[in-house]
């Protein structure tokens, strides 16, 4: 029996996060790592990321937002390639890092000013 839920998160989480990424962290799944991959399928992507409430673009800019100011370094570099994938252009993904240094902090903008820029000079 499939569940609608967590098939929908996994659709979503591939969407956003690339067939590439989402297949390589799944192929590292183990029993220990199983239940929080099933965690965050269901609840982040298939909970949150795919509900109607926001578009793509809107939950990309949020969460750009969040990891720049909480220091989540190792995750700006996969959600900015997801903005970019959700239709987010590199100016406005500095926009959102600029606005995020008003309300957050110069130090962390930075940081991720950085990772961004990374990210983008690896695209085409």
């Amino acid at each position: 029996m499939t569940d609608p839920v967590y098939e929908a998160g996994m659709k979503v989480r591939r969407e956003v996060l690339g067939d590439d990424h989402v297949a390589s962290t799944i192929a590292r799944t183990t029993p220990f790592t199983e239940t929080f991959q099933d965690l965050i399928t269901r609840f982040a992507w298939g909970g949150v990321w795919a509900r109607d409430g926001l578009d793509r673009r809107a939950r990309s800019c949020i969460t750009l937002a969040v990891l720049t100011a909480l220091g989540r370094e190792h995750e700006i570099a996969m959600h900015v390639r997801a903005a970019r994938r959700n239709g987010l252009t590199p100016e406005e993904i500095g926009e959102v890092l600029l606005h995020t240094a008003v309300y957050a902090g110069v130090p962390a903008a930075n940081r991720a000013f950085a990772i961004a820029q990374d990210v983008l000079e690896e695209e085409p």
